[in-house]
């Protein structure tokens, strides 16, 4: 199986490093994701994330969450889930 899109970036705050992500699948803590940005992309896991600054373990499809970045992340970047 190849990687699934799971969302789009809607949001980064560069001081801090957070990105939010407008989900179109589920995602949990312990999924590793990739972001992809025209030719530029990255990979990390999924550590912790929060909805409305309340921590959560897993979050469904049309959900927008907030978690850390491990890099500066355009607006508008895909968000894939690896399998």
């Amino acid at each position: 199986m190849g990687d699934a899109l799971i969302g789009k970036v809607t949001h980064f705050f560069d001081k801090i490093s957070v990105v939010v992500i407008e989900l179109s699948a589920p995602l949990k803590v312990g999924d590793r994701i990739k972001f992809v940005h025209g030719e530029e992309s990255f990979e990390q896991a999924v550590d912790s994330m929060q909805i409305e600054h309340e921590p959560i373990q897993e979050a469904d499809a049309g959900q927008a969450i907030g978690m850390k970045a491990a890099q500066k992340v355009h607006e508008g970047s895909e968000v894939y889930r690896l399998d």
